[in-house]
């Protein structure tokens, strides 16, 4: 089975920094496009960052364009999410994705 284990959320202040992990399991991790998506209370999902398997392409939403950084360990099997200078509107579950597969989520808390 397909699972994905995502961790590091927490309270930070603005201007701070989370570094999120998500452990996957259950496929050829090196194979895969990964990514982070997040929700925020009262608003839809949207993708946040991802990674290609192949070329290592990344993407980044326009929010947090050089203020985070994915990337994959495909040795641990893990996708991780550098998040710097946090602000409070990033505050959100942040869920591990590949595909139609979706780990449990992290919170991530940014006070003013």
């Amino acid at each position: 089975d397909v699972q994905l284990q995502a961790s590091g959320g927490g309270l930070v202040q603005a201007g701070g920094s989370l570094r999120l992990s998500c452990k996957a399991s259950g496929f050829t991790f090196d194979e895969y496009a990964v990514g982070w998506f997040r929700q925020a209370p009262g608003k839809e999902r949207e993708g946040v960052s991802c990674t290609s398997a192949a070329d290592g392409n990344t993407y980044y939403a326009d929010s947090v364009k050089g203020r985070f950084t994915i990337s994959r360990g495909n040795a641990k099997n893990t996708v991780y999410l550098q998040m710097n200078n946090l602000q409070p509107e990033d505050t959100a579950v942040y869920y591990c994705n590949r595909g139609t597969f979706w780990g449990q989520g992290t919170l991530v808390t940014v006070s003013s």
